[in-house]
């Protein structure tokens, strides 16, 4: 009899019959409440506990707690509202319906557009197929079989994909639509969930019985294929846990998501806007807007000249030659703005810094002894992003990348990259950030640079998050052919990543420009380049500061700090010296004159998260006293001298000051 090896509970392996099914199997090794398990992994790929175990395959049992094990549950979720959302619309066309990050969608096509208040509705009819339960059933049928069920059912979606898969191999050349079916397969896997049937690659849960917690949240439009040609589509989002308690707690996070939405915030705290005149995904900063960003720009050019980078400027559109040259118009065109044409020159504006910088370095010959260069700047770039994708700050069409690259000699990589690494950590954590994700994403199977270089530079990104202390995770891989590269994903205040901080070497850019620097042997050679985007952009950047502080900026990066309230029109002349006094000592202070009641005034500036509000009326004036109120606080900090406030604050709040470690070897043209 052939045999598997099934990992146990205890760590443990125990020997069981091959060939049958998964299920059998773990009923044969006697697994201890084998009802707890969802699917299996063999020999590292996820199956359903129908599929066959061969001969010598390792299983790995995949319970609730197995870190795959919620996508799992998710995707089954999501055609387990498929199967509802049939029962309740007959007709329904679907188009794919994959698990997310915090839970699933499908996108569908009713026969009448659905409305929030169908939600109910389909959530009712979930718990009912989940009480049945229903099973979900594979089977496997010729990739022209598969096609003739699709146009017999009507689901032009389906059929799409399929021709698609026919004709090219691939569900989708541009995208990854890997949960519908194998690239290249001529056998195609549905999936049936009572009446529901999908053209899928699964797996999932055993039944529908093991999906117990679940919310529909909400509906959106989607375009078919994300292009605004395509049919719109209504993507229905729900969740999915394997409990009630775990569900209650993701939509108390969803509702804090809503209210700290950088969207609404910006509205409210006046902060920036977009308009349909000027452009989707293009944004119009206001004054309050402007100094926060201001305030961003300043210690970020102070951090970086003190840490031994050159601030450099680049134009914000170049030739076509530029473009070509470094391969942008082969491989990045679509996302690139139409060219403009001056004096019979195609130009485009720039989606990308990093051409401008190489010809900064190559404006004269380098020398080993300059390296290593520095150059940092924020850059305002271009790429045409599809008008579905576009979302407040986080996606933009304009945006203002805080960019920086190094080139260096061989033997200065390993250091340089630390450098990266601990300068933005340095940085992150002084926008209070403190928790981490670091990815270190490897050589992908087509990939240019020798595999040396390649080797070298991927550990040297992995002893940099070793030396900072990083826990990190590999994306074997996940690099771009260009180069490795290092992820630091900074977590808000709801435990949600969010992507900033990129070290990324780039093995192609220096062979394209042929770029070199004059060895000590007086023969040239081939530096390293580093790109490193610290913050993402500051557009990006802003949103997610607002969403992690609700809107309540620290308070050195609040566009109003202190507003003085006058109670009553005697006090003016007192509040005036007040606010007065407190923009000679450097805070940033108004007044606010207006003809209200002060609990009115004392309510707007609250809702506008001013840090601190003094009220003056007549004891105060009469005492040179100010009555303080501090943000987020229940109750008045109270009554102090006018003249010990400043000195109270400044003691309380904290003021970035940029380290002042010195440049290091090299480090630049200026600041050696």
């Amino acid at each position: 009899m052939t045999q598997a090896l099934l990992l146990m509970p205890d760590g443990t392996e125990r020997p069981a019959p091959a060939g049958a099914s998964a299920r059998d199997l773990l009923r044969a090794a006697e697994l201890p409440r084998p009802e707890r398990v969802l699917a299996v992994k063999v020999d590292g790929v996820l199956r359903d506990l129908a599929a066959p175990v061969p001969s010598g395959a390792r299983v790995e049992p995949v319970t609730p707690e197995h870190p795959e094990a919620l996508p799992l549950l998710r995707h089954s979720a999501a055609h387990l509202m498929a199967a509802a959302v049939l029962e309740l619309f007959p007709g329904t066309q679907f188009a794919i319906g994959p698990a997310i990050a915090d839970g699933f969608y499908y996108d569908v096509q009713t026969p009448r557009p659905l409305t929030p208040e169908d939600l109910p509705a389909i959530e009712a009819k979930m718990a009912e197929l989940v009480k049945a339960p229903l099973p979900y059933e594979r089977t496997e049928v010729p990739l022209e079989a598969a096609l003739q069920e699709a146009r017999a059912s009507g689901q032009s979606f389906k059929v799409e994909i399929l021709e698609a898969l026919r004709a090219t191999g691939s569900s989708r050349p541009d995208a990854d639509l890997s949960g519908e079916a194998e690239a290249g397969a001529r056998t195609i896997s549905w999936y049936r969930t009572g009446k529901f049937l999908d053209l899928c690659r699964g797996p999932h849960v055993p039944d529908t019985s093991h999906i117990p917690a679940f919310k529909l949240t909400h509906l959106a439009g989607a375009y078919w294929r994300g292009d605004e040609r395509r049919p719109m589509l209504t993507r229905i989002y729900g969740t999915a846990f394997f409990d009630r308690k775990a569900l209650e707690e993701h939509l108390f996070r969803l509702e804090e998501a809503k209210r700290r939405d950088h969207r609404r915030l910006g509205r409210d705290l006046d902060l920036f806007s977009t308009a349909d005149e000027v452009g989707g995904g293009l944004i119009l900063w206001h004054p309050k807007g402007g100094l926060v960003r201001k305030l961003i720009e300043d210690f970020w050019r102070e951090a970086h000249l003190s840490d031994g980078y050159d601030l450099v400027y680049s134009p914000h559109v170049g030739r076509e030659l530029l473009w070509k040259t470094s391969g942008h118009l082969d491989f990045y065109q679509e996302y690139m703005y139409a060219p403009m044409q001056v004096e019979g020159q195609d130009y485009y504006v720039k989606p990308m810094n990093c051409p401008f910088h190489i010809m900064i370095y190559k404006a004269k010959v380098r020398s080993y002894r300059e390296l290593p260069l520095r150059y940092a700047e924020l850059g305002t770039v271009y790429r045409f992003e599809r008008s579905g994708v576009l979302h407040g700050l986080l996606r933009v069409r304009g945006f203002t990348q805080d960019d920086a690259h190094l080139f260096c000699r061989p033997d200065q990589m390993e250091v340089e990259v630390l450098r990266c690494v601990d300068f933005s950590l340095s940085i992150l954590r002084t926008f209070g950030f403190t928790d981490f994700e670091t990815w270190v994403a490897t050589r992908p199977p087509k990939a240019v640079g020798e595999e040396e270089m390649w080797a070298r530079a991927t550990e040297a990104l992995k002893g940099a998050a070793r030396q900072a202390g990083l826990l990190f995770q590999v994306e074997e891989g996940g690099g771009a052919f260009y180069g490795p590269k290092i992820d630091l994903k900074i977590k808000d205040s709801l435990g949600r990543p969010w992507q900033c901080t990129t070290i990324q070497f780039d093995f192609n850019l220096p062979e394209r420009f042929d770029i070199t620097y004059v060895g000590e042997d007086n023969r040239p050679h081939r530096p390293y380049m580093i790109h490193r985007a610290l913050l993402g952009s500051l557009e990006r950047f802003l949103g997610v500061l607002l969403e992690h502080y609700a809107g309540a900026l620290p308070f050195w990066l609040a566009p109003l700090q202190v507003r003085v309230l006058p109670v009553a029109d005697r006090h003016h002349d007192y509040a005036g010296r007040v606010a007065a006094s407190l923009r000679e000592g450097g805070l940033r202070a108004e007044l606010d004159a207006r003809n209200e009641k002060v609990g009115y005034k004392v309510r707007e500036a609250e809702l506008e998260k001013v840090p601190y509000i003094l009220v003056v009326g007549d004891r105060e004036a009469a005492g040179g006293h100010v009555a303080v109120r501090a943000r987020g606080r229940q109750t008045d900090v109270g009554q102090m001298p006018m003249g010990e406030f400043l000195a109270w604050v400044r003691a309380r709040e904290a003021m970035p000051a940029p380290r002042r470690g010195g440049p290091g070897p090299g480090g630049g043209e200026i600041h050696q």
